[in-house]
């Protein structure tokens, strides 16, 4: 998770809150989320989340920037558009110079308002098809053009230093590569067991494909960490491991995390 200023500002904050406090069960099942919480996102404050496929960052990240009204921006889904448009127009995957084109041309509007995700191809609605097994068995191909990451990483940081009340975004680079100077930085991971059962083993159990998301996840993790270490956590970017958690106590965990982070920012 990254948070990053592009702006010098001493506004008061756009979303603050006090004492927080949430629970999830009851009994011995009980997870507190949130014990006493007090956090301040000030305006032009953003945090982002870095994670491997399956780690959570998706779902955290949405979790996060809902329960404090921030702007969401998933930098996976935008490579996961560029690579819609590649396919829809029967470019070789192997042609990085015809790839890079159709990316810089594409026709792409992409919302950040968590309310209501958005995500056109010129007036064509996106969001289902991107997450297709079509998509990501390409994806990996499309984003590994250095000019595709040159343009959708300038893109990124455009809306970034854009947003006008803070956002939360998260991405496979998004600490180490986008937004390096943010305000908070999370590294969120988990086993490649937890990660496999995320990604959909129930789906790929009804198709009896199980041992293909395996792989999947195994030859994606091994084309990342030519460009990310998704184990260690960079300098100043906190590492949260998700293997024993539930989702709430991730949430829990992030926020906490991100609390500290800014705290430790405004005391120095």
């Amino acid at each position: 998770m990254t948070t990053t200023t592009p702006h010098a500002q001493t506004a008061q904050p756009a979303v603050s809150a006090r004492n927080l406090s949430k629970t999830y069960g009851m009994g011995e099942a009980t997870v507190h989320a949130l014990n006493n919480v007090s956090v301040d996102f000030e305006q032009g404050k953003f945090t982002a989340i870095m994670g491997p496929s399956g780690s959570g960052k998706s779902s955290v990240s949405k979790e996060v920037a809902r329960h404090f009204g921030l702007a969401y921006l998933d930098t996976g889904a935008m490579y996961r558009a560029a690579t819609y448009r590649v396919l829809e127009l029967g470019i070789d995957l192997n042609d990085a110079e015809a790839i890079a084109k159709a990316v810089e041309e594409m026709p792409l509007v992409f919302g950040t308002n968590i309310k209501e995700e958005e995500i056109l191809m010129g007036s064509t609605d996106i969001r289902e098809e991107i997450r297709s097994e079509r998509i990501s068995s390409a994806v990996s191909a499309v984003a590994s053009v250095p000019a595709v990451r040159e343009h959708l990483i300038g893109l990124q940081r455009w809306m970034i230093n854009h947003a006008i009340n803070g956002m939360v975004a998260e991405g496979r680079d998004i600490t180490t590569v986008v937004a390096p100077d943010a305000d908070a930085r999370i590294l969120l991971t988990a086993s490649e067991e937890v990660r496999m059962a995320r990604r959909g083993l129930e789906n790929a159990e009804k198709s009896g494909a199980s041992g293909d998301l395996s792989k999947q996840i195994a030859e994606r993790d091994a084309k990342d960490s030519k460009v990310n270490n998704f184990m260690e956590a960079a300098e100043g970017v906190t590492l949260v491991d998700s293997s024993d958690l539930d989702f709430n106590a991730t949430v829990s965990a992030v926020i906490n995390a991100v609390n500290d982070q800014l705290k430790a920012k405004r005391a120095g």
